[in-house]
């Protein structure tokens, strides 16, 4: 027999196996009147978790409409909220993190019972399975994301994730090229069609997706001055694509000094020889490096290029986005003013007192540039 209780505070009734049904009306996160039911072994059991239902209802709190599992919440967040707002190379990363780790370990768990013991176990199974701290670290991350969202989802009433510490990963020390090892690669290179984009990114420091993405509309050669607007990346399913850079400060003006304006002169001569040789395959995208028809080019295979033409040149192997941590090091070295040298490598870490980034290409940038590029000039030219 079920003991009474008072009108709208729900029931709990004896099951045929012995159990204990609690049934009350709640409101789910769909906005819809719907009634639930909780389960126990004893009567007080069933209770208790009755109340627990009519405490979250008086306090607004909706019961999530379906017993979503990690695995059912990763993947339409992956699809629904990820995909459609976040940039290809972000949206692969998270895949890839909810793909090989964390469906794989905890997608068969209920999302509200997903615990701290749950996920320190799952940490434990990755380093068991010598998963990288820094891969270890992502999937963290990741974690806490989704559960973020599924807070504001209403689906949790906290994020267990961020009850556990994020693995830290050793960051590898990186020991950027000094200013004789550029000059060895550039006069290796310069026989390269590709000698500019090397040239650019030693002196300014671009990444390989922000080179391939300049066009000659971005190049103020007579005023010395680059407006980089564009990258290219890979997107998945589709392939190369050429869209926006992310930041304003990423399109932030940057001076173009001698080294590099000679190099780009160069270039435009080699790459209207390539035209005229392409005749009707010619793509019209006006890019600066591009392929021998005019299309864009892989970043993948212009980091393989780099690489080559590294080993061609006898010189200790470094990865191509090191050219940064190179050019950073030569204008730490020439004495330039820290605010200048984050202006043209465009850092977007705010641990530091540094301007805001600016549009304007000041003459103190200028300078800066000019130095980089005087020193690997002189160095190329025997002087």
């Amino acid at each position: 027999m079920a003991k009474r209780r008072p009108n709208g505070s729900g029931s709990i009734t004896r099951r045929a196996d012995g159990t204990y049904e609690a049934r009350t009306y709640v409101t789910t996160t769909e906005g819809l009147r719907k009634r639930v039911s909780a389960y126990g072994k004893t009567y007080d059991e069933a209770d208790e978790k009755l109340s627990k239902l009519k405490e979250q209802e008086s306090k607004g709190v909706p019961t999530p409409d379906k017993a979503w599992t990690v695995a059912d919440f990763l993947n339409y967040w992956l699809e629904q909220v990820i995909r459609p707002n976040l940039r290809f190379n972000t949206t692969s990363k998270y895949e890839i993190m909810i793909r090989l780790y964390l469906i794989p370990r905890l997608g068969k768990k209920k999302l509200v019972k997903l615990s701290v013991k749950d996920i320190r176990v799952f940490l434990a199974q990755l380093r068991h399975d010598e998963v990288g701290d820094s891969t270890r670290q992502e999937c963290m991350k990741v974690l806490r994301n989704a559960l973020n969202a599924a807070m504001r989802e209403e689906l949790l009433l906290r994020n267990v994730a961020v009850l556990v510490g994020i693995p830290s990963a050793e960051s590898k020390e990186i020991i950027p090229w000094s200013a004789e090892e550029a000059i060895g690669f550039l006069r290796s290179a310069r026989p390269h069609r590709l000698y500019a984009a090397f040239v650019l990114a030693l002196v300014l420091g671009l990444r390989r997706g922000e080179l391939l993405g300049l066009r000659w509309i971005d190049l103020d050669i007579g005023q010395g001055v680059a407006h980089p607007r564009k990258q290219v990346q890979r997107k998945t399913g589709v392939g190369l694509v050429h869209v926006d850079l992310k930041t304003d400060s990423s399109k932030a003006a940057l001076p173009l000094p001698l080294l590099c304006v000679e190099a780009l002169g160069e270039r435009r001569r080699l790459q209207e020889l390539e035209r005229a040789r392409a005749g009707m395959d010619w793509s019209e995208l006006d890019l600066v490096f591009s392929t021998e028809t005019g299309g864009l080019l892989d970043p993948d295979h212009f980091s393989q290029t780099f690489q080559r033409r590294v080993k061609r040149s006898k010189l200790r192997r470094v990865r191509l986005h090191d050219t940064r941590h190179t050019c950073g090091s030569l204008l730490a070295w020439l004495g330039v003013h820290p605010s200048d040298a984050q202006k043209i490598l465009r850092h977007s870490q705010i641990t530091t007192t540094l301007e805001i980034y600016t549009h304007v290409t000041t003459e103190t940038q200028r300078a800066a540039a000019a130095k980089v590029s005087a020193k690997l000039r002189d160095g190329l030219n025997g002087r």
